[in-house]
């Protein structure tokens, strides 16, 4: 593995005994990323930067946030190398790339290339805003990404604007119609709903993703913003959701198993005048974190752009993996300290009990830019 320079150089004692985490899982534990609670991570969710070109209000304050040193975030050897022990050691089966947004790291291209000649069957996918994905969806495609998830709250310019603080709609709608000419397929759709402004178009956002073939992703707003404006009560329940879309649509439950996905999905027909439904268009998910968990069979392990592990999205621990990669560490250790925080998850929500209604719950001080989606 070549070292980047500038870089930290391997420490002459790499071989002596490194730090443990705390609590660190027993010797009979199961192998792989499992858990106390019976649970085993397979899916893996990497950051490749903090950095973001838009300033969603429920993600970022206006004026941005203070971005990591370039120092700081993995470079590509390194991505490329803890994806391989993820993989090979500890059973990865899926990796999603994700941000801040990845479409701003100018060897994006580079590092999809190298993983895919590692792991020539992994699925590998990207969450991304969409801004500049036009010029780049055929070039990702090329490289090895096998589909891709973009954001899109409103297809209204004056709405979209208002949520992200960009006027950046029409690049956002190429993007998506690139990614899906380039076979980036199925496009996935992420909106997030927020009252009184974006809450009404749920149906029509639907009826133009079904009508192009996209699947679209319902997501409940959850306390990951930076500016800590998040509140239970002005959050657009899951409830809620099937209930917008029930004046024109029937949603029943979809017969594919869940297999530890977070969106329930639903089979979307319109509802037709005189009968029951018309026929099937296609599939609606709806990811409702904070009402209707699905924690206990979350099968995610996060690694944020500079390399820390967060085994829960709202886990207040965090466990430092480039740092041990920079000092020289093996693969072996690197495993065995990626193991060690995963055996820590929480049951939910940062905690060992299920609720974000709970007293003791605490918003993480990332924001869910920082962490990585």
């Amino acid at each position: 593995m070549s070292v980047q320079l500038g870089m930290p150089q391997p420490r002459e004692d790499a071989g002596a005994a490194l730090p443990s985490v705390p609590g660190a899982r027993p010797a009979d534990a199961p192998a792989g990323l499992a858990d106390r609670y019976g649970r085993r991570a397979t899916d893996m969710r990497l950051s490749l930067t903090d950095k973001c070109n838009l300033r969603c209000t429920y993600c970022m304050p206006a004026e941005g946030l203070e971005w990591l040193a370039k120092q700081a975030v993995m470079s590509a050897e390194e991505i490329v190398r803890i994806v391989r022990i993820g993989v090979e050691q500890l059973g990865v089966r899926e990796l999603r790339l994700t941000g801040g947004e990845p479409l701003v790291r100018h060897d994006l291209v580079d590092i999809i290339a190298s993983l895919r000649s590692n792991h020539p069957e992994l699925p590998i996918s990207m969450t991304t805003n969409g801004v500049g994905l036009a010029k780049k969806a055929a070039a990702l495609k090329a490289a090895g990404l096998t589909r891709i998830n973009v954001s899109l709250d409103s297809l209204h310019e004056e709405t979209f604007t208002k949520l992200t603080r960009r006027p950046f709609l029409d690049q956002v709608l190429a993007g998506v119609d690139a990614a899906w000419a380039a076979g980036l397929g199925p496009v996935k759709l992420n909106a997030v709903l927020m009252r009184g402004i974006n809450d009404a178009e749920a149906p029509s956002l639907l009826a133009w993703a079904l009508d192009r073939g996209y699947e679209l992703r319902f997501i409940e707003q959850m306390p990951l913003d930076a500016d800590h404006g998040w509140t239970r009560r002005n959050m657009i329940t899951a409830a809620e959701i099937r209930s917008l879309l029930s004046g024109d649509f029937v949603l029943s439950s979809d017969p594919r198993a869940r297999d530890g996905a977070p969106a329930e999905r639903f089979e979307v027909r319109r509802r037709a005048a005189g009968s029951d439904s018309g026929p099937l268009l296609g599939t609606v998910g709806i990811i409702a974190s904070v009402t209707e968990p699905f924690c206990s069979d979350c099968r995610r392990t996060r690694i944020t752009a500079e390399g820390k592990i967060m085994s829960c999205l709202f886990s207040r621990e965090e466990f430092d993996l480039l740092g041990l990669l920079r000092s020289g560490a093996s693969d072996d250790a690197l495993a065995q300290r990626w193991q060690d925080a995963m055996w820590l998850k929480p049951k939910a929500h940062g905690m060992d009990h299920v609720g974000l209604d709970a007293p003791d719950f605490v918003q993480p001080d990332r924001s869910m830019s920082a962490i990585g989606g």
